[in-house]
């Protein structure tokens, strides 16, 4: 039952910083962090196993990534308008950025960052600029896979300093962020609690 409590004691702080220097570099409040919690929806409840054992692809399928066709994307292509109109619509704050045609092959990632610091910051007109020119490129994406450990996640989103990460394997089949690792930490914590309260009741024989 200790599992969970190890893990935050170990890396919570590192996920801390992530969090606190997100919000104060990238317009990201406690209010819009919170907005994302509570408007979805979903069912994120995870079985409780402890943090060290569980992986990506869980989350993927909690998420309904796992899913084929589930992966929000845009093209290099596209204006940056329509992804950000993209993004708003599906109430998300990243897109993954695939080459034209129907292979539809890696090409990076946009998100909330690149549009404020890109577009709004240098007063740029998001209709006449495509998501080539502010994506961050395949050579500089950060990445998982769905057998990553969601601990080493935490510790790419902390050490790394973003909070999208696309998952690949061989192909893109979703995207987690830190709001997703913060959900299940929380979720996990919430159950471990539980749990003891059980054992001091004496629920447990």
């Amino acid at each position: 039952m200790q599992g969970v409590a190890k893990a935050i004691r170990i890396h919570g702080s590192r996920l801390k910083q992530a969090v606190l220097q997100h919000m104060s570099t990238d317009n990201l409040s406690l209010a819009n962090l919170m907005i994302r919690f509570q408007t979805d929806t979903r069912n994120t409840t995870l079985a409780h196993k402890g943090l060290e054992n569980i992986t990506v692809a869980e989350i993927l399928k909690i998420k309904g990534e796992h899913e084929a066709g589930s992966v929000y994307w845009c093209t290099t292509s596209d204006t940056v308008y329509d992804a950000v109109q993209h993004m708003t619509e599906q109430n998300v704050g990243a897109l993954v950025v695939v080459k034209p045609g129907d292979d539809k092959l890696v090409a990076g990632i946009i998100t909330e960052r690149d549009y404020l610091k890109k577009i709004v910051v240098q007063e740029r007109s998001s209709k006449d600029t495509r998501v080539r020119e502010i994506m961050t490129d395949e050579n500089k994406l950060v990445t998982v896979n769905s057998d990553t450990k969601i601990l080493q996640a935490m510790e790419l989103i902390a050490d790394k300093h973003i909070r999208h990460v696309p998952v690949i394997d061989k192909r893109v089949v979703g995207m987690i962020s830190i709001v997703d690792v913060v959900k299940v930490i929380v979720d996990q914590q919430h159950q471990e609690v539980k749990r003891l309260n059980e054992f001091i009741r004496g629920d447990y024989y």
